[in-house]
């Protein structure tokens, strides 16, 4: 899952951002608007973090331009704004929902997980897999009953698959999933993570097309 982080306290800013990496999901943090919509133009988000408050412009007027662009990637507001009415403005610009500063960053990881299973058309954490059972809140898997240990990326990788089941993915797209700006990416990653995970989750569970990509075995 790659996410937009738009945010200009640097404090925050760093938090949040910490906090999505250790979760296991990739982000790109920029701090103004102009920024953000060339990051938009130029890379497929699952998801934008958003502050209201920026130092070239107010993020309800770049919410509102997105969503008449056609832009539908889902979209948490993060602001100081407490007031009803602003709750009710950023909802109405098409914010899927809305976060009050200081937040908790547990429950901002919550909520990031809550929206990106609406948007995959299955609201329930809990996914079945064959004999592989997946708590996607809890960022736990478990096979035949036993619990297995995936690392941050690994987790980020299987995610992937299990947001797109049947779905050939590049290994172009998954890296993107994965790895944030300017991030060193070496050329067997993916190979090696997808091998990874077939060894503790089984040799069927990640299939490859020659030359493609990858998809979600069958269960």
């Amino acid at each position: 899952m790659r996410i937009l982080l738009i945010e200009d306290d640097t404090t925050l800013g760093a938090a949040v951002r910490d906090q999505i990496a250790a979760d296991g999901r990739s982000v790109d943090w920029v701090t103004r608007l102009d920024a953000a919509d060339d990051a938009l133009r130029a890379t497929s988000y699952d998801l934008i973090l958003l502050d209201l408050m920026l130092p070239d412009g107010r993020g309800i007027g770049f919410l509102k331009a997105l969503r008449l662009r056609g832009d539908v990637t889902p979209v948490i507001i993060l602001t100081a704004l407490d007031q009803v009415t602003d709750r009710i403005e950023g909802l109405n610009a098409g914010a899927d929902d809305y976060l009050v500063k200081p937040f908790d960053l547990a429950e901002l990881s919550a909520r990031i997980g809550s929206v990106a299973r609406r948007y995959c058309g299955n609201p329930n954490p809990i996914i079945t897999h064959g004999p592989i059972d997946v708590d996607l809140a809890a960022h736990s898997v478990h096979r035949d009953g036993k619990p297995v240990q995936l690392t941050a990326r690994e987790w980020a990788l299987f995610e992937a698959f299990l947001a797109r089941p049947g779905q050939l993915l590049s290994k172009a797209q998954l890296e993107e999933k994965l790895y944030e700006f300017g991030a060193e990416v070496e050329s067997n990653t993916i190979e090696v993570h997808v091998s990874r995970l077939r060894k503790k989750l089984g040799a069927g569970i990640i299939e490859t097309e020659r030359g493609m990509g990858y998809r979600l075995g069958r269960p």
